[in-house]
């Protein structure tokens, strides 16, 4: 029940949150401090790439067409899975760590959206043409990800760690499509089936 609501709602409540999220602001969100409104913004900027990359589930269907030529390499399950516990849920570990332990732990919100960004335009020059998600992830994803990462005061240990968590989301989603994709294959051949048997 709540899985299916949230499949038919969740992008959304993206957009909505998003925009709450940015009319907060003015309030003084960081109490003055302009890392931590950074770290703060990450939550709405990749909310409303979201709404590009998801409404209408368009996103699922690239990939599993576009990319991966017609089987499900994302499930619908798959898809809430990255994008709330897995974006949502890395944004906000990052700005409650960067708030209540220490600023340069929200460093890994900039990297997230900085390779997701990146990661968007290297689809379209691999694939030559839109995907869905292209146009915020590279007008708005790569410099604001570049902003965060060059002006919130970080360590070395900090950044390393930070990108490693970006790269280990990045590389967990290609693992888990590479996956489903082969189950599919598998599924869809008989004699593929037989032989693994």
């Amino acid at each position: 029940m709540v899985k299916s609501w949230l499949q038919a709602h969740w992008v959304a409540g993206a957009m909505f949150m998003g925009i709450a999220f940015l009319l907060l602001v003015p309030v003084g969100i960081g109490g003055g401090s302009q890392a931590l409104l950074l770290i703060f913004l990450a939550s709405p900027i990749y909310m409303l790439h979201q709404v590009e990359e998801h409404t209408g589930d368009r996103f699922r269907a690239y990939i599993n067409g576009t990319v991966f030529g017609g089987v499900q390499a994302l499930s619908v399950a798959d898809v809430l899975w990255i994008n709330l516990p897995g974006v949502w849920g890395l944004n906000f570990a990052a700005l409650y760590a960067a708030h209540f332990i220490d600023v340069g732990w929200g460093v890994a919100a900039g990297y997230l959206i900085l390779i997701n960004g990146i990661a968007h335009i290297g689809m379209a020059a691999r694939f030559r043409g839109y995907n869905p998600g292209l146009a915020t992830g590279a007008l708005l994803f790569v410099p604001f990800g570049l902003a965060l990462i060059l002006l919130v005061p970080a360590t070395p240990m900090q950044n390393v760690i930070g990108f490693a968590i970006a790269i280990a989301v990045h590389a967990a989603i290609a693992v888990r499509a590479n996956l489903n994709a082969s189950a599919a294959h598998h599924a869809k051949d008989p004699r593929v089936s037989a032989a693994a048997a």
